[in-house]
């Protein structure tokens, strides 16, 4: 009795939004099928054979990472499932002093050519009437609804999170690794350098927040405004460090003694979360700020408008020149409760076991944030499937 060979269905998501189909046989291997994604997706990169090194597929369900040699029948992958496919990011060496100085000729020399060489060099092409702004207010209403999403989703975790007794432990973990990025202001090699050269801290310190962290250009800006009045101002939105972080972080005077353990607890809960609320707080980006006002836009519209657009210059442009929406009181503003959207975010299983995760909070926070991080978030392991069935949802209920 010769058996025909099951041929199992799997649905493929990439972690750029696509979705599709593959089959495979229980004795396909988990790098023969990756091959079989890579060819569909067919970034022409197939010629590089470590392109299949550099992704993993990972079962979305049990949040596996698939082993390449193994079988689909050893990975136990059942008819139907869900594997997600992701780019292994690769540890980045340090620049040397010497490639980053090349580094910034090369890209002042590719730079790409400005408004006007593009129209010039486009003036004999036929117009198309491309509804661009249509495809641009769904992208933005999709990022604020996200927010709101977000704002409302991370009040219910709190809530969750209260309840479970090994929260503060959990926290401790995630705060740490929260921790790591305190620091990175400025980069303190940077600042050494610039110091050893004569310079003095604050003004190289404002040097380098303006140049991005890179010492040649920092260096430049340096020797070109010494002569500036103002080359001491500190920048606008830098919160000045020191007093004001250290009148935020004492936690409130203490209640009479009969707090219990687990109020305690609580109580810490509380500050945890407010730590992590204050990362939250946006850091405008200082150049912007600079060249806004220069328009003549006052500081608080200025910083406002680059909130409500993540730091994007040209869009905190229109928006200040624009309608202003949506308006930066909306931004804090969660989602309706009742809305189905909410319900089924709050029904689906994936989202509720996510929850419980400390590190979904974080995530959710961070992205609020800094709403470019959120794809380091959809690479997750464990935050990933949350993401994944959040804009699911969303996108499935806002087509009917």
């Amino acid at each position: 009795g010769f058996l025909e060979e099951e041929v199992l269905r799997l649905h493929i998501c990439a972690s750029d939004g696509a979705e599709w189909l593959e089959e495979g046989t229980e004795d396909t291997s988990v790098e023969k099928l990756k091959e079989r994604c890579l060819k569909h997706c067919a970034h022409g990169s197939l010629e590089d054979p470590k392109s299949i090194t550099h992704h993993k597929l990972i079962h979305a369900a049990s949040e596996r990472v698939l082993s390449d040699a193994r079988t689909i029948l050893e990975e136990n992958i059942q008819d139907q499932d869900v594997l997600l496919l992701i780019t292994k990011r690769a540890p980045s060496p340090l620049p040397k002093m010497a490639e980053v100085s090349a580094e910034e000729k090369k890209k002042q020399d590719q730079k790409a050519p400005d408004k006007e060489a593009i129209l010039r060099a486009t003036a004999n092409l036929p117009s198309y009437n491309m509804d661009r702004a249509a495809v641009q207010t769904n992208m933005r209403d999709f990022q604020t609804e996200l927010r709101k999403i977000l704002v409302s989703l991370i009040e219910v975790a709190q809530k969750l999170l209260a309840l479970n007794p090994d929260a503060v432990e959990l926290f401790k973990k995630a705060n740490a690794m929260l921790d790591e990025d305190e620091d990175e202001r400025v980069d303190e090699a940077a600042l050494r350098q610039l110091t050893e050269m004569g310079f003095p801290e604050n003004r190289a310190t404002k040097a380098l927040q303006l140049n991005h962290m890179s010492v040649p250009q920092a260096m430049e800006w340096l020797i070109e405004h010494a002569e500036d009045p103002t080359i001491d101002t500190p920048l606008p939105g830098q919160a000045p460090s020191g007093a004001e972080g250290a009148a935020a972080a004492t936690p409130e005077a203490a209640t009479g003694a009969s707090t219990t353990e687990e109020e305690e607890a609580r109580d810490e809960l509380t500050e945890i979360f407010k730590k992590i609320r204050r990362k939250r707080e946006f850091r405008a980006d200082a150049r912007a700020v600079i060249s806004l006002m220069e328009m003549g836009f006052d500081e608080k519209e200025v910083i406002d408008a680059l909130r409500v657009n993540n730091n994007q210059q040209n869009a905190a442009c229109e928006w200040l020149l624009g309608d202003r929406k949506p308006s930066p009181e909306e931004l804090d503003k969660g989602i309706d409760p009742d809305s189905p959207l909410f319900q089924a975010i709050l029904d689906n299983p994936v989202v509720q076991l996510g929850l419980t995760n400390p590190k979904t909070l974080l995530a959710f926070e961070d992205m609020l944030e800094n709403p470019l991080n959120s794809t380091q978030w959809m690479n997750d392991p464990e935050t990933g499937p949350v993401m994944l069935q959040i804009s699911r949802i969303f996108q499935t209920l806002n087509r009917t």
